[in-house]
């Protein structure tokens, strides 16, 4: 659908599940996820510019498109910097809107974003970079759960030196804060705060949260099998599943040890 409407000049907003991409033209002009931080925050945490001058910008130039046009001639931010940044956000919210293929996808002739006209990129530049981002998070660690789930630590770093932004990732971690909130609190790029989560899992220092699951009923005397334990997890639908578990140790955790150990040495 994405190349269709590059192929047809369109312009309007396509929304999926993760984010929204905006296109003039059939070129990509912006794009928003609820995965990342937008741009309003990675440019004011990091003091590029003051939150005050960024509503003072929103709310003057806002309604007529030209919010980056605005911050430039105000003197706030250079024409290269904004551009920086804006590709930079861009791409990262790209991503995420085009990671998850569930969901429906919707587009809306004729929408435009307020931030107005930066770099517009062809569609083919957004799904090179989306198809090297996933090469690289494969490359690092092939498990995905740490980029959408509560992380928590699963090991300890003492005497570990850590390079300082992924410190900074690693002191966040309290098994309730997802990636995402995590570089809301940082006021970083949502994918560099996945990079760093998925080194933090090849070396064995975080995991994805478990999900909860409803406690197994006990077994009636003289039923058990001494083989394992159940547990009863309950779908969507309300359906409730038996499933046997296996013992406390067995031959599959050893495998997926070294399976671990593995992609953390190709990750160095």
């Amino acid at each position: 659908m994405l190349r269709r409407l590059a192929a047809e000049r369109a312009s309007g907003a396509l929304t999926r599940d993760h984010g929204v991409l905006y296109l003039h033209d059939g070129l990509v002009t912006h794009a928003e996820s609820s995965a990342t931080p937008g741009l309003d925050v990675l440019l004011t945490t990091g003091g590029t510019v003051r939150p005050e001058g960024w509503w003072e910008a929103v709310d003057k130039a806002g309604p007529a498109q030209r919010v980056g046009r605005f911050l430039i001639d105000s003197g706030q931010l250079s024409a290269g910097a904004l551009e920086l940044c804006h590709l930079g956000a861009l791409y990262d919210a790209a991503y995420f809107t085009l990671a998850s293929h569930d969901g429906p996808t919707r587009f809306r002739h004729g929408v435009a974003h307020w931030i107005g006209p930066v770099r517009p990129v062809p569609v083919t530049a957004v799904e090179r970079e989306t198809r090297r981002r996933r090469r690289l998070l494969d490359r690092i660690w092939r498990r995905s759960a740490t980029d959408t789930q509560p992380v928590r630590r699963a090991g300890s770093c003492d005497g570990l030196a850590l390079p300082p932004r992924r410190r900074a990732v690693l002191d966040r971690v309290d098994g309730e804060r997802t990636a995402a909130d995590i570089s809301l609190a940082l006021g970083r790029p949502g994918f560099h705060t996945v990079v760093e989560l998925r080194r933090l899992a090849a070396a064995g220092l975080v995991t994805a949260t478990a999900p909860t699951v409803s406690p197994a009923p006990l077994p009636e005397s003289g039923t058990g099998t001494g083989r394992g334990t159940g547990t009863v997890t309950e779908t969507e639908t309300g359906t409730r599943t038996a499933t046997v578990l296996p013992p406390v140790h067995s031959p599959d955790q050893d495998i997926a040890l070294l399976h671990r150990l593995k992609e953390a040495l190709e990750a160095l």
